[in-house]
């Protein structure tokens, strides 16, 4: 058995994945509390992480299915781009800050003008520097906490932190520190250049964590935290990573050919590559991925925060909301909508407002307007997936997670707008159950077992049964006109 962990920004879910039966046969999960300001400020104690994973684990472990005794491993899938600071005497200086911190917004700008621009910050990086990656809240440390920064003995992220608590080691990988924005994403190496435009006075670099492989062991679970946690010290942690990297594990998208796409709050369109593939433009993040190849992403800031919003205003409920959806037609009768709610980051608008067009006195129904806020939002992951096209990664399957991935509907969209099949994996904690085959992985290698990662995620990436749709051709064909009305719309009003 493995232990699987995904450190999430509203709670920490832990999963128990059995080798044997390919399945997860325990779960448990805390939540978080979170400390906010109204100028951007998110914040979390690092020490509610690990009372959080105490607790989740303490639930899994609860279970009669559950033996202690076999379990191997322990990956850890962190929320990516948060800045944990240690002292001397390796305590936590601060409240880490988090990906969706933007006080740091002025502390970016800066940063990439020290730099020398976006296109010295492209050449040093692989991608361009976004608010919400560690760099900018470094920077805001040295300004704004002088004293603190002054203190800082460890760099870390969140995932880093955790595998540090379990092990006593400062380690990271390729992928979750691909987010930093002091990482070289080509080469794999802490970047100088921008580690020294944050602060020349000092050698960052020697506070960072070591880099290791992703089949790379952390470490090993160390007998203070294995005491707290009920398990045997001495197994094996995992080099872990971000929650997009251990998704894409748990979605089994570990090979060129299979594109994950989550519907959540926001949207994500990820792939496996062998090879690094840049995009200069920072529309598509070209991160590293926890496979020890690399995860070409894009992201959407509006997806079921739209739906949620539509939902509430018409009050329908998610057991209706299929139903409102069939009602309507493909193209909601005329009716479109923009749906930046929250700005857009894919691409880069971030002062963008939402807007309903094509509004008559007879399309200006309830279904009509779940459909439209449904195809407009997926209209955004579409314009994210021919930019993956473009860079030659076609999908031919499409694997959907997030709430979205509930509606039958809506996953009839996205396979006839992308003209792509698309399953829905069984386990909805992709994060967490990626965690856990990495761990096995890490294990089977240290062990002298070659199996391959891939073989890994055939026997523990599960689908639903009967998720799996075909594109209707007639379909894509009226989305693709659609779809070049929509974008004419867009750059029309932004």
């Amino acid at each position: 058995m493995f232990v699987g962990i995904d450190c999430g920004t509203q709670s920490t879910k832990v999963i128990i994945f059995e080798v044997a039966t390919g399945q997860v046969i325990s779960r448990g999960q805390a939540s978080h509390d979170l400390i906010t300001a109204e100028d951007g400020t998110r914040e979390q104690h690092p020490s509610w992480w690990i009372d959080a994973l105490s607790k989740a684990l303490s639930i899994a472990l609860d279970n009669e299915a559950v033996d202690a005794s076999v379990i191997k491993g322990i990956g850890v899938s962190g929320q990516q781009h948060g800045l944990v600071v240690l002292d001397k005497k390796d305590q936590v200086i601060r409240p880490a800050k988090l990906w969706c911190d933007t006080s740091t917004h002025r502390e970016n700008a800066q940063l990439i003008e020290q730099v020398g621009g976006n296109h010295a910050m492209y050449q040093q990086i692989g991608t361009q520097l976004k608010t919400g990656y560690t760099a900018s809240k470094l920077l805001w440390l040295k300004e704004q906490e002088s004293e603190n920064f002054a203190k800082i003995e460890s760099i870390l992220l969140p995932h880093d932190y955790i595998n540090f608590w379990l092990t006593g080691e400062k380690t990271t990988e390729a992928g979750d520190a691909s987010g930093t924005g002091y990482f070289d994403i080509r080469n794999k190496r802490w970047s100088q250049t921008v580690l020294g435009a944050i602060d020349d006075s000092t050698s960052l670099i020697d506070k960072l964590p070591r880099i290791i492989d992703a089949h790379q062991g952390a470490g090993v679970l160390c007998a203070k935290s294995a005491a707290v946690l009920g398990l045997k010290a001495g197994i094996i942690v995992a080099s872990g990573g971000g929650d997009n990297m251990m998704g894409a594990i748990g979605t089994g998208n570990v090979e060129q050919g299979v594109i994950t796409i989550s519907l959540g709050t926001s949207g994500t369109v990820a792939a496996t590559s062998e090879t690094f593939l840049g995009d200069e433009s920072g529309q598509i993040a070209s991160f590293c991925n926890s496979t020890n190849h690399w995860l070409p992403l894009i992201c959407t800031m509006n997806l079921t925060n739209v739906t949620g919003s539509v939902q509430q205003l018409t009050n329908v409920t998610n057991s209706n909301f299929d139903t409102m959806l069939a009602k309507s037609t493909l193209g909601a009768a005329g009716l479109m909508m923009l749906p930046f709610f929250n700005g857009e980051r894919t691409p880069d608008l971030p002062q963008a407002k939402g807007s309903l067009q094509g509004i008559s006195g007879q399309n200006l129904t309830t279904e009509n307007l779940c459909r439209a806020a449904v195809e407009g939002v997926s209209f955004g992951l579409k314009y994210g997936y021919q930019l993956l096209q473009q860079k030659g990664l076609a999908a031919q399957q499409i694997r959907l997670i997030g709430g979205g991935s509930n509606s039958l509907q809506w996953r009839q969209i996205i396979a006839d707008m992308l003209n792509v099949p698309v399953v829905v994996p069984k386990e909805s904690e992709a994060a967490a159950l990626g965690a856990a085959l990495q761990a096995q992985w890490s294990y089977q290698i240290a062990n002298n077992n070659s199996t391959s990662l891939a073989d890994i995620c055939d026997n523990g990436v599960k689908f639903l049964l009967g998720s799996k749709l075909e594109p209707k051709l007639s379909n894509a064909t009226l989305y693709d006109e659609l779809f070049m009305e929509y974008q004419a719309q867009k750059f029309k009003l932004y």
